[in-house]
């Protein structure tokens, strides 16, 4: 699978309703494949997985897959209970997805054995980008380990831990080759990204793409001022609540003029103070890549 450029990871639009808004994904994706996403992630953390429905999810997914046309990978997200996942994996084969990003098992934490058991279950379905965040640590022997089981194409890093993946990396490039892909994804992932590419990583999600392309691409493409003067202050904004990283995005796409409706409980949005705040940052950011 050729995943390239930046990361795509849309929200999942509600209505006044609360229904999923599938009109607002599909207009939201579109936006991000016309901007040179390399991939759309549809329905995973930035989508609001823990809140969708089996049937949402599937819809979602459905979505994505119509509207991007094969122009680039969809990936869906799938996760927790083994019975959950495999229904998700199976639906997203179902509506053509190209593979998945394996979200950690919920609340349950086994062997590393079992986890591979977990795996192998779901990348019999779809290929596999692991998602390590939460209760998913992996030391290097077990992701080469896991990088061995048929299917299973990536990881995704949500830790931040930089020796563990230092050594991961090595241990993998050394062990399986240089077909593995390795992602950043940890919130805000530019803020990080210097580090990222120091060993040897280059792919990362970006969250920003979601709601400011523009300024996304102008980063990727090499305007450093972008990390002092927007990603800097953004993520300052970000830490003064819990999961402000799914709800900034949806009130960035507010102000860009896309109702996504709210994030859902036990997320919050924004307080009129930091909606003001991200108006800001938001205005300074695309002024400074002339949007």
């Amino acid at each position: 699978m050729n995943l390239s450029g930046v990361l795509f990871f849309p929200v999942t639009p509600f209505d006044a309703s609360g229904a999923l808004a599938e009109d607002a994904l599909a207009e939201h994706i579109r936006r991000g494949v016309a901007h040179g996403t390399g991939g759309v992630f549809v329905a995973c953390g930035t989508g609001e997985f823990s809140a969708l429905s089996q049937a949402e999810h599937a819809r979602a997914v459905q979505v994505a897959v119509e509207t991007v046309q094969g122009a680039v990978p969809v990936l869906a997200g799938a996760g927790g209970p083994l019975g959950a996942a495999l229904e998700q994996a199976r639906t997203a084969r179902e509506a053509g997805a190209d593979g998945l990003l394996l979200m950690p098992p919920y609340l349950t934490q086994g062997t590393s054995a079992g986890f591979a058991e977990y795996v192998r279950a779901i990348a019999a379905e779809l290929p596999v980008i692991i998602y390590q965040r939460g209760s998913v640590v992996l030391d290097p022997a077990t992701v080469v380990e896991l990088a061995r089981v048929p299917g299973v194409i990536g990881l995704k890093d949500g830790l931040g831990d930089i020796d563990r993946m230092q050594r991961i990396v090595l241990a993998v490039r050394r062990e399986i080759g240089p077909d593995f892909t390795f992602f950043n994804g940890l919130p805000t992932a530019e803020l990080t990204m210097p580090a990222y590419r120091g060993l040897g990583v280059e792919l990362y999600s970006s969250a920003v793409f979601a709601f400011a392309p523009e300024i996304a691409t102008a980063y990727f493409d090499g305007d450093d001022r972008l990390i002092t003067e927007f990603y800097a202050p953004l993520v300052e904004l970000r830490s003064k609540a819990p999961g402000y990283a799914v709800a900034l995005v949806k009130a960035g796409l507010r102000l860009r003029g896309l109702d996504v409706g709210p994030v859902r409980a036990p997320l919050t949005d924004l307080t009129p103070e930091h909606l003001a705040e991200l108006d800001t940052i938001l205005k300074n950011g695309l002024a400074l890549v002339g949007a």
